[in-house]
């Protein structure tokens, strides 16, 4: 291993051999780290919506292709298959949507599982293994939910969870770092997100952490007898103000346009923004959710509606129960009920600069003749004669009942 640094360190500092090299050095991880003899599984938490990258750290040298496997609890014989039995699986994570299963939602690269758009249904164990069912790796994912997370703006005074203690356990949150401001120039904001942790000797040991004695706290190695308390307690965000300047863009050194481009210029509003344009339409009364190109939850991403910015501190989700236009813990901006005031220019901010616009139209629906050809026409007249038939029904029934009750119920009168 000794001879071998010195090599490492030449290439380092070739860089036109540099790509080759990084792709030689992580083909030979499978050769130098041995698979335990006994299958652990290693605890990792994520944020519902986040999307997570779970890779085979072990494998035979003689295995060319990985079969992943999930387990919602262990031991458990309902096992979904999550492959192609290549261990090739490519898919577009342009077009997944979040409430698809989890089978519509996951692509295998370079033996590693990647899960887009995580729910809490995702939670579970992973395994690394062949098609004849023999296990190298595991994972005890935890995907814990932001349905009810906990916020905290800390502008406002407000604070973050304290840490809860019993005789046996405690939870506390982990923190990530603090997220760019995701606006610049002007006033922007910063989240930082935390996931609830539990610390307790009584662990199960089939579980490997990367600090003794503490997991997520929806992992599995949490005793049954701690999880209710556990539940208990939910994920948060910090939020606070921020302010950064913008960089500077590149000037272009050329000394003269050309005509042509002042020529493009000269009917351009110089107020707007010069970032790529949607249009939309949308029906009055009708549910829009706008997304940010490129954004993922754990980014920093902002939104604005013209000239006005639509902070956290008024518009996040959860903060007043009747708000109609709210962003969510995905950083989607989600507009109810649509009216006509809704119509405007939207701008996204990713990482504290702005990407995209949409231009949102908002129209009422005409009104048309209808015809008997339509099929809304056709039911109303199947439901409306079947409504009279029964009717008919009843009322024949009736009469030749009362009929009947005269005519053979009573006695004739001497």
């Amino acid at each position: 291993m000794e001879t071998r640094l010195p090599g490492a360190a030449v290439l380092l500092c070739m860089v036109g051999v540099l790509h080759a090299f990084a792709i030689e050095d992580k083909g030979d991880v499978f050769s130098r780290m041995a698979c335990p003899a006994f299958l652990m599984f290693d605890n990792a938490a994520y944020l519902a919506d986040m999307t997570f990258e779970l890779p085979c750290n072990c494998k035979p040298k003689e295995v060319s292709s990985v079969v992943w496997y999930f387990q919602k609890n262990m031991g458990s014989h309902k096992t979904t298959v999550l492959t192609d039995f290549a261990g090739t699986i490519v898919i577009d994570s342009q077009h997944i949507n979040a409430s698809s299963n989890i089978l519509k939602r996951f692509s295998i690269r370079m033996f590693s599982l990647i899960v887009f758009q995580a729910q809490v249904t995702d939670s579970g164990h992973y395994l690394c293994g062949t098609k004849k069912g023999d296990f190298f790796y595991g994972y005890d994912v935890d995907v814990q939910p932001t349905k009810h997370i906990t916020v905290a703006f800390l502008d406002s005074g407000q604070h973050v969870q304290d840490n809860f203690r019993e005789k046996l356990f405690s939870c506390f949150t982990t923190f990530w770092d603090w997220s760019r401001c995701d606006r610049c120039g002007v006033r922007g904001e910063q989240r930082r997100i935390g996931l609830c942790y539990v610390r307790s000797g009584q662990l199960h040991p089939r579980y490997r952490t990367t600090i003794p004695n503490v997991t997520s706290c929806g992992s599995r190695a949490v005793p049954p007898r701690f999880q209710r308390a556990v539940r208990l307690r939910r994920p948060e965000v910090a939020i606070r103000s921020c302010l950064t300047p913008c960089l500077k863009e590149e000037i272009s050194k050329e000394g003269m346009q050309s005509i042509s481009n002042v020529i493009s210029k000269l009917g351009e509003k110089p107020w707007l923004p010069h970032v790529p344009t949607q249009f939309h339409k949308q029906i009055v009364g009708s549910g829009l959710v706008i997304a940010c190109p490129g954004a993922r939850p754990e980014h920093a991403v902002a939104w604005d509606k013209d000239s006005v910015r639509l902070y956290r501190s008024r518009y996040l989700i959860g903060v007043n129960k009747s708000m109609r236009v709210f962003i969510d813990h995905g950083n989607h901006l989600h507009i109810q009920r649509v009216q006509v005031s809704d119509g405007g220019i939207y701008y996204c901010w990713h990482e504290g600069k702005m990407v995209a616009s949409f231009r949102l139209s908002v129209f009422h629906q005409k009104q048309r003749k209808r015809t008997l050809s339509d099929p809304e026409t056709i039911f109303a007249i199947k439901a409306i004669s079947l409504s009279y038939i029964l009717i008919s029904i009843v009322f024949v029934i009736i009469h030749v009942c009362r009929y009947c009750r005269r005519a053979f119920g009573s006695p004739a009168r001497t």
